[in-house]
């Protein structure tokens, strides 16, 4: 069997991985959505599921707003004395931590401070010689500088900080720039921090090694794009299998569908695992397209993209970009979400709205289509289907003067109040929104099956990939829409083909 890269064609950011017995759990950011910093699971590296999340909100009550790129930055996982710990950096708070029993479970504890201070990202932990140390990066938009790594003293079951302050443990400035993102490992002997530098885009990925916690450490580049597709290759996780032998997952960062996955073969040569496809022992691997199963066992995850909200519990797959607040919505023979009001902002800019719920892109091109039962009741009141990212549009049906109006908007961040290109009197009680996406990122709205010429550039957010979904606003209590189902199809075409 042969698996093709990307493993995951999702945005799960700055992916972390371990294994636990023949079972490999995943974790990744999720800046400012929630439920937050996702949990997938797999048995073969190549097909995970999302099994949870380390929380339902962020622990900050300003996380009621949203505030794009913020909230929980690249996190750890690891397993230490019976517990799973997901260590997590929130760039203006600090590091914090989650412990739990049962990862399957998910009985994941209320996230404690381990360590205060902005700036201090992509910690790690290592158990050591009876002790217990955290790998830094450092944000310089916080602290003022980067392209250092930092190493904290922290007590065995995380909850005290021990050193006063970090240490210095390895400067990039002059050969790895903006090196960031460092994940422990151990082998015969050796003290291994897997890190990226030179940028997310164009980087490379580098390997430090020392026999000594505090260094020195002697770097080497372990993966870079050289002759293939697959640019950056950036942060991600050095993973022990059996029998010594190893992976190594990372991401790609693929403009508005995100940081992707990829997995790479490893082959250590003196002491140091090279990565991906290696020509020469001497110089860094190179990610590959195709590959063997580095564990050649079948599975049935997958994760699905589509939703005909049949649970009495909300799918895995959807985010909102702020924290929940009561009302926003109920499952009940579809999903009903309330014409709800946060403030003048997000209601006139739908980028700033916290009740959107967001799904990730999940194929290059793709069409989706949502069946909705139209409830306005009030003037003000709106339900619609959007791209989410940097520069966005949606179609929606709008309640004015008493009358539902059919609309298509625009919007960017940054921008007070979004633009109506499209504006027409809609009469029936019941609508299909629809998308047509489009490789490498266009796409067209439409109702109905009708579907409008506009395109649209899909852009991303900030520091995620584009988001679709469906949401619901308004001024005043008591109208709603009920989205009777979600449909996410993918589209396969030939380039010499015009589907537009």
């Amino acid at each position: 069997m042969e698996y093709n890269n990307p493993i995951i064609l999702q945005d799960f950011s700055d992916p972390d991985v371990i294994r636990k017995n023949d079972n490999f759990y995943m974790i990744a950011s999720s800046f400012n959505h929630t439920p937050g910093v996702p949990i997938l699971k797999s048995k073969n590296l190549v097909d995970w599921k999302i099994i949870g999340y380390v929380f339902e909100n962020l622990p900050f009550e300003r996380f009621k707003d949203v505030y794009h790129g913020d909230g929980a930055w690249a996190p750890s996982i690891r397993y230490h004395n019976n517990l799973y710990y997901a260590v997590i950096p929130f760039p203006d708070e600090g590091i914090y931590v989650s412990s739990c029993t049962d990862i399957e479970k998910g009985d994941w504890t209320e996230p404690w401070c381990l360590i205060p201070g902005k700036g201090l990202i992509d910690p790690c932990p290592i158990w050591k010689d009876g002790k217990c140390y955290m790998a830094i990066g450092f944000a310089k938009s916080r602290i003022g500088f980067n392209s250092c790594l930092g190493l904290f003293e922290v007590s065995n079951d995380l909850k005290t900080q021990i050193s006063d302050t970090y240490t210095i443990i390895y400067d990039g400035h002059h050969m790895n720039p903006t090196i960031e993102g460092p994940k422990f490992n151990e082998r015969n002997g050796w003290i291994y921090i897997m890190a990226p530098a030179g940028s997310v885009k164009t980087g490379w990925q580098v390997c430090l090694r020392s026999k000594n916690i505090y260094g020195p450490y002697e770097p080497k580049i372990v993966l870079m794009q050289n002759d293939s597709k697959t640019n950056g290759p950036h942060q991600g996780a050095l993973i022990e299998l059996k029998n010594d032998e190893w992976a190594f997952i990372h991401f790609q960062d693929k403009k508005c569908y995100g940081r992707i996955c990829h997995l790479q073969p490893v082959k250590w040569v003196d002491d140091w695992p090279l990565c991906g496809m290696v020509k020469d022992e001497l110089i860094a691997g190179t990610p590959v397209d195709t590959h063997p199963y580095i564990i050649d066992k079948k599975s049935n995850f997958k994760i699905p993209t589509s939703d005909n909200f049949a649970s009495d519990k909300l799918s895995l797959i959807w985010q909102t970009p702020a924290n929940k607040q009561d009302g926003w919505y109920k499952l009940d023979n579809g999903l009903i979400l309330n014409c709800y009001y946060h403030d003048e902002k997000s209601y006139n800019s739908l980028n700033m709205s916290p009740n959107l719920f967001l799904t990730k892109l999940a194929y290059l091109s793709f069409n989706v289509e949502t069946l909705v039962d139209i409830k306005l009741l009030n003037d003000g009141d709106e339900i619609g289907l959007c791209y989410m990212g940097s520069e966005y549009s949606y179609i929606c049906i709008k309640r004015i003067d008493g009358q539902n109006h059919l609309q298509v908007k625009k919007g960017y961040f940054n921008n007070e109040l979004d633009e109506v290109v499209f504006d027409s009197i809609y009469k029936n009680n019941e609508i299909k929104l629809q998308m047509k996406f489009k490789e490498p990122g266009i796409y067209k709205l439409g109702f109905n099956n009708t579907i409008f010429k506009e395109t649209y550039n899909a852009l991303p957010g900030r520091w995620i990939g584009g988001k679709i979904g469906i949401y619901a606003k308004g001024k005043k209590i008591g109208g709603y829409g009920l989205f009777k189902y979600f449909k996410v199809r993918e589209v396969k075409w030939k380039k010499t083909i015009n589907l537009y």
